[in-house]
């Protein structure tokens, strides 16, 4: 572990605006798509049926207090502890804006967007860069005493690492506001290691999407479980009406019992197709092909010699997976690849193979 100061609003080193999705746009559109994180064959059709039959009601203002009410009953907590977003992205931008923090810190390698939120609102962020030889895990004294702001995720993404609770939860200290991102908890079996319903944590601050699980990145659905004071800072810095009535009613549909039950039996799928993913990919050891384990989220990080070539091929080929090189703590020695259904992985595998050839690996 070592720690990087960040200043100035760009990041000449890391593309830090850089996303999965720009890998299948364009001419990419054609893909099979290992870049993006979004469970395939989403959203199910009887949420689709939900979202289309609250466009009925769009002449009216969105409003939110069903599916406050709804988020707050899933984790135990009164509403006052939640705010609904417009995908957990919108949320960094609150907390940028929002907390008057003097120095905060992000734990890399991981998603990039809360960075460049703090950067934006004119923050110099400061980078714990954890590494590869530890795992990417949190070690002990990583974040630095003077932090009142720190910001990790939880599994991470690109790394896949799901760090235990107790570990995040040391990182809480009076007058730090401590921010997981719990954007990929849902996909991890019985999501342990959460920490969403916490409420005895000084300074938490639990960020979730809805986009990942239930195929809804273009609807942009998130929250945020907080204490009260925390909740109304943010709110006071947010847009009226942020959320828009076919995301709210989309957000009660994915509370309830069936849709929980449902996302449960997704992580176990996830499980299972994730194994298969790492176990192909071991094969490719003797070509000096490494994965970061044990994954725990619904993707897996991979450093391969010659990963910029190997991900040229693979586009050639027919697959578009996530270069890593934008996430600070990486370079371009690392791809994340997405966990799709075993059919979809075994060709990919063999596209892998082609790849690995084509460049000499």
């Amino acid at each position: 572990m070592h720690t990087d100061r960040a200043h100035g609003p760009t990041d000449r080193a890391h593309d830090l605006r850089h996303h999965g999705d720009a890998e299948v746009r364009d001419d990419g559109a054609l893909l099979i798509d290992l870049a993006v994180n979004v469970r395939a064959d989403t959203p199910p059709a009887w949420l689709r049926e939900r979202i289309a039959g609250s466009l009925a009601g769009l002449a009216a203002y969105p409003d939110g207090r069903a599916a406050r009410a709804a988020v707050a009953a899933r984790h135990g907590l009164p509403v006052e502890h939640v705010l609904l977003t417009a995908g957990a992205a919108e949320a960094f931008v609150l907390l940028a804006r929002a907390l008057k923090v003097r120095q905060p810190v992000v734990v890399h390698p991981q998603f990039t967007e809360p960075e460049a939120a703090l950067r934006d609102a004119g923050h110099a962020v400061e980078r714990v860069l954890l590494r590869e030889a530890d795992g990417f895990r949190l070690t002990p004294g990583a974040v630095p005493e003077d932090a009142d702001l720190v910001l990790i995720g939880n599994p991470t993404n690109p790394t896949s690492v799901l760090h235990p609770a107790a570990a995040i939860a040391r990182l809480a200290r009076p007058g730090r506001t401590l921010v997981v991102d719990e954007a990929f908890m849902d996909a991890v079996p019985g999501e342990r290691e959460t920490l969403a319903g916490r409420t005895d944590i000084p300074g938490l601050v639990v960020l979730r999407s809805l986009t990942k699980t239930w195929g809804l990145a273009g609807l942009r659905i998130g929250y945020v479980l907080a204490a009260p004071e925390t909740i109304a800072e943010l709110e006071r810095v947010q847009p009226l009406w942020p959320v828009s009535t076919p995301a709210l009613a989309a957000a009660e549909a994915c509370m309830d019992s069936q849709a929980l039950a449902e996302a449960a039996h997704a992580a176990h799928r996830v499980t299972a197709d994730r194994a298969h993913l790492v176990a192909g990919l071991a094969e490719f050891a003797p070509d000096g092909l490494r994965v970061t384990e044990p994954a725990e989220a619904p993707f897996v990080l991979v450093r391969v010699p010659n990963a910029v070539a190997v991900r040229r091929h693979l586009r050639d080929l027919g697959f578009a997976v996530r270069r890593g090189d934008t996430f600070p703590g990486l370079d371009d020695q690392w791809l994340r690849l997405a966990v799709r259904d075993r059919a979809t992985v075994n060709r990919f595998l063999q596209a892998l193979d082609q790849a690995l050839t084509l460049t000499g690996g």
